[in-house]
């Protein structure tokens, strides 16, 4: 049997009025604050904090016990906000 021609591919080069080096336009990438990293980390076990505690000892805490269905979106809501926040994070 015989073999297949192999097709060779065009170099790429991009459409004309995208982004150059050295434009003035062009946007550096800035690395994330010293601070950014550990509020992210606290959010995301700040939402998981306060699930166990709504699971563990919701009943007997006040504040908890009206909140009722309400504190699985406030945990998964800081979950969701570090999970955002590491998106983001350079």
């Amino acid at each position: 049997m015989p073999k297949s021609k192999v097709r060779k591919k065009s170099a790429y080069t991009p459409p004309q009025g995208t982004l150059q080096s050295g434009t003035a336009s062009a946007r550096a990438v800035q690395p994330s604050p010293r601070w950014y990293a550990p509020l992210m980390v606290a959010l995301m076990l700040l939402g998981l904090l306060w699930i166990v505690v709504f699971y563990v000892a919701g009943e007997s805490i006040p504040f908890m016990s009206g909140l009722n269905a309400w504190n699985f979106a406030i945990g998964f809501g800081l979950m969701v906000a570090g999970l955002v926040m590491s998106m983001r994070w350079r």
